[in-house]
């Protein structure tokens, strides 16, 4: 009788630690205070804790025994680790939308809008409607319902939110660049070009990933 609530309450509390990675009210390595928590998302702290325990398991947070819960903070080896299946699970769905044998303009509109939105603010916020467009759109047009569920967008927050401090502007604008790539050669129904679209953005992506310093990552 208890699960729907438990189910509840994860959820609630998994919004709330995401919302806030991404908005950088949360940032890797944070420790999470159960009491501000509890007040904050009206919870109990039993209820607090078992849903803590059950974003452990995704990764998103790390309870050690005596220190308590943070949020996690990624070794260079996880995001690279991270970014392999990622790579895998965009080409899917970018060959999937481009297969799809009906044009979506809904994809290249989105991502479009929300890139032109980040050239004009320059700013954290707009970069991450960029991706979240990106996402939501290609995720439609690719018709897997599954995709959205095994695609381990949550660490791909805490990867972005964790080398924020460390990423150019450059680096953003060339990261939004590669999201309209993709988008177009989706819509332009090309499974070939969708797929060595997404080959290049992840490319970069890794190559970023091996400039970075070693502050930017957990010690392994």
């Amino acid at each position: 009788m208890n699960a729907p609530a438990t189910i509840g309450t994860t959820e609630k509390v998994a919004d709330a630690i995401r919302s806030g990675i991404r908005t950088g009210q949360f940032v890797p390595g944070q420790h999470l205070v159960e009491a501000e928590l509890t007040l904050r998302l009206g919870i109990s702290r039993s209820s607090l804790r078992e849903a803590l325990r059950h974003l452990s398991g995704d990764g998103i947070v790390a309870i050690h025994r005596y220190r308590g819960a943070h949020i996690n903070r990624l070794t260079r080896r996880e995001v690279r680790d991270l970014l392999e299946v990622l790579e895998q699970l965009v080409r899917l769905a970018a060959r999937l939308g481009a297969a799809s044998g009906h044009a979506n303009r809904s994809l290249m509109d989105a991502a479009l809008d929300a890139a032109r939105r980040h050239d004009e603010d320059g700013d954290h916020r707009s970069y991450i409607a960029v991706r979240q467009a990106f996402y939501d759109c290609l995720f439609e047009v690719a018709g897997n319902r599954e995709l959205p569920r095994v695609t381990p967008l949550r660490r791909a927050d805490l990867f972005r939110a964790q080398i924020r401090p460390y990423q150019t502007r450059a680096q953003q604008d060339s990261h939004t660049e590669g999201y309209r790539a993709i988008a177009q050669t989706v819509n332009d129904g090309d499974v070939d070009a969708a797929e060595a679209a997404v080959a290049a953005l992840f490319a970069q992506t890794n190559a970023m990933v091996d400039e970075l310093p070693d502050v930017a990552f957990d010690v392994e």
